[in-house]
């Protein structure tokens, strides 16, 4: 069962106050009240410079619906290739998604040892896909009762992203107010079932999603 962290002392501003881009301020800490805080409000934090911290709430937000999930043919026979397991090698998935040779890289020193304190304490989760050649792909998010927010996945071999994702859906609550955040709605995260919502729709159904309780293959 996750540990609840201390309170955080920061407050948060109304996320329609955002700009633009999506940011609804910035500064305030990594510690764990205040990340947990953060998504309990419907942000995330993500850097805009090299120090500088903002906190995030587009409009529209990319999510995907959990009984939406396309699985394409050549997906499907990608599955039987990998073995799944979920936080069995959080260090190592995240250190992948931050790998400085990745293009628009963002996780920073200071990002990640703020996730590694939260799946510590039972709230960051990771999804790691294997074949006989070791670690091939995976992602890592925070689960907070219904509500997973993907924050980035990456890939060794082909699809091994993807069958990371599937094998995230797979150990999902099936439920109409669980909701799989992915931030932004890419190309790549299209073609798996992403669609846009706005940002009110969003809030309503994180609402939703904060009552239920944790998948019990994620607690």
């Amino acid at each position: 069962m996750a540990v609840e962290p201390p309170v955080t002392p920061w407050s948060f501003p109304d996320p329609a106050q955002a700009d633009a881009d999506g940011v609804v301020g910035v500064g305030a800490d990594l510690e764990p009240g205040t990340i947990l805080a953060a998504y309990r409000s419907g942000l995330f934090p993500m850097p805009i410079a090299q120090s500088v911290l903002a906190w995030w709430s587009p409009d529209p937000r990319g999510i995907i619906p959990v009984d939406q999930l396309h699985i394409s043919r050549s997906l499907a026979r990608s599955l039987g290739r990998f073995t799944v397991t979920v936080d069995n090698a959080f260090e190592a998935v995240i250190d992948e998604c931050a790998n400085p040779r990745r293009p628009h890289g963002w996780i920073s020193g200071e990002i990640r040892q703020a996730y590694v304190g939260l799946h510590e304490l039972g709230w960051a989760h990771s999804v790691e896909v294997w074949d006989d050649e070791g670690l091939a792909g995976g992602l890592y998010g925070i689960g907070i009762g219904g509500l997973f927010a993907g924050e980035s996945m990456f890939h060794r071999r082909t699809d091994a992203s993807k069958v990371a994702l599937v094998g995230l859906v797979d150990r999902l609550d099936h439920h109409p107010d669980t909701l799989l955040d992915v931030q932004w709605a890419t190309d790549h995260l299209r073609t798996l079932g992403c669609v846009e919502v706005s940002r009110r729709t969003y809030l309503d159904r994180l609402a939703r999603a904060l009552k239920r309780p944790t998948p019990t293959q994620l607690g």
